[in-house]
């Protein structure tokens, strides 16, 4: 058995060092989907909402892998390399000053108007209402990860290893964005 999963590692990193992009957004993806259906099962859902779940597939493939890849490409070619403890926290410091506030917020209006399929108003009214505490639990999280990331991870490895943390960070976005329909008692 551990010559298997040893094997589909190896194919994996082969993958992602021929082709990095393609290889992260399906990365990206298919963690966003775990993720949901997780997220689906932790909220008492019984049946599997297939509609949601792709959704959730398409915003990891089509923002959040492409979008790591750029982002960490750059970051690479304004700091050449360097991994210092004064360039890592530079980083970190981008990053949590400009990605994580796009990305949390991008979420929010993007489960609430696309997979919740709810009107603009209310989209905008739950964003107001949530955003804040959202992004002040990334800014209490994410900057470990950051630094982790940054500090220890390969270039080849970032986009990667954000997706496998992201994988519980969306449960818990997942668990915050979704609207709570309240009845009068």
């Amino acid at each position: 058995m551990g010559s298997i999963a040893k094997k589909g590692l190896n194919s994996y990193v082969k993958q992602l060092k021929q082709h990095p992009l393609r290889t992260k957004v399906i990365t990206a993806g298919v963690l966003s989907g775990i993720s949901d259906v997780v997220s689906q099962k932790l909220t008492g859902i019984q049946k599997i909402q297939l509609r949601r779940l792709l959704l959730k597939v398409i915003f990891g493939a089509a923002y959040l892998g492409p979008f790591g890849h750029y982002f960490h490409m750059v970051l690479e070619k304004i700091f050449r390399g360097k991994k210092d403890t004064k360039t890592v926290g530079k980083k970190v410091l981008i990053e949590q000053l400009t990605v994580s506030p796009l990305n949390n917020l991008l979420f929010l209006i993007y489960y609430g108007y696309v997979v919740e399929g709810r009107p603009w108003v209310h989209v905008k009214a739950k964003v107001r209402k949530d955003y804040p505490s959202v992004q002040y639990a990334a800014w209490t999280f994410w900057p470990v990860v950051g630094w982790i990331n940054h500090q220890f991870m390969p270039l080849h490895f970032r986009v990667v290893f954000q997706s496998l943390i992201a994988f519980c960070w969306g449960i818990f976005l997942n668990l915050r964005a979704r609207t709570q329909v309240l009845t009068k008692a």
